[in-house]
C-alpha cells in the first residue's frame, strides 16, 4: 500500500500543492513553520478522517478559505484508487471515491492505512486518558472500518443522554415530574448496547496489543536503558468486567462476552443514577475508561522519565504498525519530525524497525536529521512551495 499523488487545495498553509510520491522512503525537509508536517498530516487525514495535531477541522482550512480539499491516489494490491475529501468546518464534510460521491466520509476508511509517529505521541504516555482512548479507537477503525459506525453510534447516544441528564437534573431541582427520567431509561438501554459493543472491541484490541508492546519495548529500551523494566498495559473500565481478574493479573477477561458487558453497564448505570443527576453528565461507559500504562508497578504518566516515555510511546506505535501488518496490509508509515527528538539508540532502533516498509514519509528540519537508511526521495519545503530535490 502506498500513495502515488497528494493534492491539496486550501489545506493549512497551502493554497495549492501537488506532490508526486513513490514507494520507499521520502523525506520532506525544511525549516520549522514551512509546511512539512501539513503534507503528512493530509495523508493521515485521508487514512483516519482526523488530524494527529488538532481535535477539530477548523485549523485545517487555510485562513480566508471556507473549505479545504484533499486528493490522494492510493495503490493497494496493484490497484489504484482516487480518494477525495472536502473539509467544511461548521458544515458537512464530503467524500468521493474514484469521482463517485459517498454517502458519508467514513466510507473511505480502510482504503488507506497509516501509522504516524510524532512528537505529539508523548501525550500517549503523559497525557490525559482521552489520548489513550483515542489511540485505541483509531487503531480499531484502522483494522476494521465498520467500527467507525460503532464509535459514531456510541457518541450520538452519549450526546443525547447527556442532554437528557442536564434537563432531568434541572427539572429535579425545580421539583418537576419524572417524565424525562422515563425517557432516560430508554437511553440507558442504548448506552449499554452501543457501549458494550465498543468496550468488547477495545478489550480484544488490548489483548492483541499487549505482547507486541512488551516485545517492542524490550527491543527499544534494551539498547537505550540496560536493565529496563517491562511495561504493563491494562484496560481499566468504568464497570467491573465480567470474569475479569484484578488489574495486577492483567485486568481483562479471558473471553469477551458482549451480552455480559451490556448487563454490567446497565447495572452500573442504575447504581450511579443519583450521581449522574447531580452532575448532569454520564459517568458510566467507555468514554470514562482508561488504558493504564505502568513501569515497575508505577503509572508511566507522572513517573516515567522523558526517555522512558519516548520508549513507551515508540513501542505503542510500532506495535500498532506490527498489528496492521499482521492483518495483511503494509500501512504507510509517517515519521513526523521525530529523529531530532530521539537519542542515538532509539533513532537506530526506529530505523531498523521500519526498513523494508513499503512507504515511509519523513519530515525533518535539516537533511542531516534524516537517517542514511531512509535516504530516498527528497522534497525541499520552503515558503509554501514543495520542490523535488532528488
Amino acid at each position: 500500500m502506498h500513495v502515488t499523488h497528494l493534492s491539496l487545495v486550501d489545506f493549512r498553509s497551502y493554497r495549492e500543492a501537488e506532490v508526486a510520491l513513490e514507494p520507499g522512503p521520502t523525506a520532506f525537509v525544511g525549516p520549522n513553520g514551512q509546511g512539512k508536517t501539513n503534507l503528512v498530516e493530509a495523508v493521515d487525514y485521508v487514512a483516519t478522517l482526523a488530524s494527529h495535531r488538532v481535535a477539530t477541522d477548523q485549523p485545517l482550512v487555510r485562513v480566508g478559505a471556507d473549505r479545504a480539499v484533499l486528493r490522494t491516489r492510493v495503490v493497494r494490491d496493484a490497484r489504484e484508487a482516487l480518494a477525495e475529501i472536502e473539509i467544511v468546518p461548521g458544515g458537512t464534510n464530503r467524500a468521493r471515491l474514484n469521482r463517485a460521491p459517498l454517502p458519508r466520509p467514513r466510507e473511505l476508511l480502510g482504503l488507506l492505512r497509516a501509522v504516524v509517529f510524532s512528537p505529539e505521541d508523548l501525550a500517549l504516555v503523559k497525557g490525559d486518558p482521552a489520548e489513550r482512548r483515542r489511540f485505541l479507537d483509531q487503531l480499531l477503525v484502522a483494522r476494521a472500518p465498520r467500527l467507525a459506525g460503532v464509535r459514531a453510534d456510541y457518541d450520538r447516544v452519549l450526546r443525547q443522554r447527556n442532554a437528557l441528564l442536564r434537563t432531568a437534573a434541572g427539572a429535579r431541582r425545580a421539583g418537576g415530574s419524572g417524565g424525562t427520567l422515563r425517557t432516560l431509561d430508554s437511553w440507558d438501554d442504548h448506552l449499554a448496547r452501543t457501549g458494550a459493543d465498543l468496550l468488547a472491541e477495545r478489550l480484544r484490541l488490548v489483548e492483541a496489543l499487549r505482547p507486541l508492546v512488551a516485545r517492542r519495548h524490550g527491543d527499544v529500551a534494551a539498547s537505550a536503558a540496560p536493565g529496563h523494566t517491562t511495561p504493563t498495559m491494562t484496560y481499566a473500565a468504568s464497570v467491573e468486567l465480567p470474569g475479569a481478574p484484578s488489574p495486577e493479573q492483567g485486568g481483562a477477561p479471558g473471553g469477551v462476552d458482549t451480552a455480559a458487558l451490556r448487563s454490567a453497564l446497565l447495572a452500573e448505570v442504575a447504581s450511579r443514577r443519583g450521581d449522574e443527576l447531580e452532575r448532569g453528565v454520564t459517568l458510566v461507559g467507555p468514554h470514562r475508561d482508561e488504558l493504564r500504562l505502568e513501569l515497575g508497578g508505577l503509572p508511566a504518566r507522572g513517573y516515567a522519565s522523558h526517555g522512558e516515555s519516548w520508549s513507551l510511546a515508540l513501542s505503542l506505535r510500532l506495535a500498532s504498525y506490527d498489528l496492521l501488518r499482521a492483518d495483511g496490509d503494509d500501512p504507510v508509515l509517517v515519521l513526523d519530525d521525530v529523529f531530532a527528538e530521539l537519542d542515538t539508540d532509539r533513532r537506530e532502533h526506529l530505523v531498523a524497525s521500519v526498513e523494508g516498509a513499503e512507504q515511509v514519509l519523513v519530515t525533518a528540519a535539516v537533511a542531516a536529521d534524516v537517517p542514511e537508511a531512509l535516504d530516498g526521495a527528497r522534497f525541499d519545503v520552503m515558503d509554501g512551495a514543495v520542490r523535488r530535490a532528488r
